[in-house]
């Protein structure tokens, strides 16, 4: 998951995009785009870092790509994002898949997810419509086209 590479919430207030966190720009892209060129390369035992959403923070080295690992599968919101630096990342995939989400059920599911996480109804809401629906927006209007794309059962 591309989440290991959020930024801490500590780089995020020293660089004022605290209440943007999950947006394109709070990510250690580099990093990430670095990771990916590694594991293209075939290089064995790569550390990665995962994200612990129980304590907010990316844990570094807390997955190994095993050398005898032959299919890798990289989720995120801005893999297919058309903007630099996003669209670097192209040539380093294979294959690529959207899932195709209708934005109520996207809003439903974010609500569940932050109510999960301890959020009150009237703070979920505010950083859905602040934050992650904006970041949704942006990906839905200037993503490149994946090779297949993916809707949800149930929701025509």
């Amino acid at each position: 998951p591309m989440d290991g590479f959020h930024f801490d919430d500590i780089v995020l207030e020293r660089r004022g995009l605290r209440a943007r966190k999950g947006a394109p720009d709070t990510f250690d892209f580099g990093g990430f785009e670095t990771l990916l060129k590694r594991i293209r390369a075939g290089e064995p035992d790569i550390a990665i870092p995962v994200f612990d959403r129980s304590m907010e923070l990316s844990r570094a080295a807390a997955a190994i790509v095993d050398a005898e690992t032959k299919f890798i599968l990289v989720e995120g919101n801005y893999l297919l994002l058309d903007e630099e630096p996003w669209s670097r990342l192209a040539p380093l995939f294979d294959f690529s898949i959207f899932v195709d989400v209708p934005r109520n059920e996207l809003e439903r599911r974010l609500m569940e997810r932050w109510h999960e996480h301890g959020r009150s109804e009237a703070d979920a809401r505010a950083w859905i419509a602040s934050n992650d629906m904006p970041n949704i927006e942006r990906v839905l209007a200037r993503r490149r086209a994946a090779d297949l794309v993916i809707g949800q059962p149930g929701f025509d």
